[in-house]
């Protein structure tokens, strides 16, 4: 899994590509804070229906 200084990172990048590729994303659903890296993965599993595995490979 993608380790939270890599997501943090590249994050302002890795919402730009989301949001092209999956017009349902809202700005909300990008909302990441410090030590809340799962809820923020949890929650673009739950709204892509992807399983952790798929939106792993999707975010790398």
């Amino acid at each position: 899994m993608t380790n939270i200084t890599e997501l943090q990172g590249n994050w302002k990048e890795q919402k730009v590509k989301l949001k092209q590729k999956f017009t349902v994303l809202l700005d909300n659903d990008f909302l990441f804070k410090e030590g809340k890296k799962e809820e923020l993965l949890e929650r673009l599993q739950i709204k892509l229906v992807k399983t952790k595995e798929e939106l792993q490979k999707i975010i790398e």
